[in-house]
């Protein structure tokens, strides 16, 4: 039987690397996902499909497609319900079967946030006791900015930063088991600005939940210097969330292959050279994510 996310998670935080995290709208996109993860040697892969995504794929079907892939490639593979914003979406997605869902609140009024996470991940106990699994729920606090797409500049500033003794008490009321925060990073790609991380924020946030168990998660890692993500990597980020860059990459193959054989017709034959662009990124960022090992 396979080991439950946060056990892949776990193992990270041990070992000082980051499991990464790429979203899908189809099938070609998660196939090269999981075959460039397990050849670029991660030990486990988690896949999203945002609101977005979900309704456009189905959360059944993504949860079969998943289902059959790992069985295929023999592969961890966790699916992620990526920032979903109410009870009922979340709830639709863990009785879907999905291994994870982000409650994402941070939107909302703290108070409204923590009571609304924690009934998320009250529920996945439930779930997880009754069916004998082990579903994993990540929280948000923070302002994270921009959207998943390419953006010319995205205004942020420390007041959208995550407060450490608020994430402390987030954690300590919600009993996430995953928290993603913001010290820097935004959704999405910009391109008339430079986008940094402040990692002495973030380690103060790590010293606020010192001894505490939960997993931290970089949102937005699209545009971010490699360094940048090692870095984050090393003060104790282990979970990096990557989308837009892999978006660009399909969708400008996919240009490329109409410009070059406007009269194509076969849908394998385009797409697979835009999925092979997918691979390529994807076992990129995993080299990325392992970088001491």
């Amino acid at each position: 039987m396979m080991e439950g996310l946060d056990y892949y998670l776990r193992q990270a935080k041990e070992g000082n690397y980051a499991i990464g995290h790429f979203n899908f709208a189809t099938e070609d996109v998660l196939r090269g996902i999981i075959e460039a993860s397990r050849d670029a040697g991660a030990p486990a892969v988690m896949v999203g499909t945002s609101g977005g995504e979900a309704d456009f794929v189905g959360m059944k079907e993504a949860v079969a497609l998943v289902k059959v892939m790992r069985e295929n490639f023999d592969f961890p593979v966790f699916l992620n319900a990526d920032h979903f914003k109410s009870f009922d979406k979340c709830k639709e997605a863990i009785d879907a079967g999905y291994d994870s869902v982000i409650a994402d609140g941070s939107k909302l009024p703290m108070a409204e946030n923590i009571a609304f996470t924690k009934q998320v991940v009250e529920y996945a106990k439930e779930v997880s006791k009754f069916k004998n699994l082990n579903i994993s729920v990540e929280g948000e606090l923070g302002y994270l900015r921009g959207s998943s797409e390419v953006q010319k500049k995205i205004e942020i500033s420390p007041a959208d930063y995550s407060k450490p003794q608020e994430v402390a008490d987030f954690v300590s009321r919600t009993g996430v088991d995953r928290m993603a925060i913001v010290f820097g990073n935004i959704h999405g790609i910009v391109t008339d600005q430079k986008e940094k991380l402040d990692i002495e924020h973030f380690s103060r946030i790590v010293s606020a939940l010192q001894g505490h168990p939960v997993s931290f998660v970089l949102h937005g890692a699209s545009g971010l210097k490699d360094e940048d993500v090692v870095a984050s990597i090393k003060a104790g980020i282990t979970n990096v969330h990557f989308n837009t860059e892999l978006r660009v990459a399909y969708r400008n193959e996919i240009d490329k292959q109409f410009h070059e054989h406007p009269n194509e017709t076969t849908p394998y034959k385009y797409l697979g050279p835009a999925v092979d662009e997918v691979k390529k990124l994807v076992a990129q960022k995993i080299r990325l994510f392992m970088w001491k090992n």
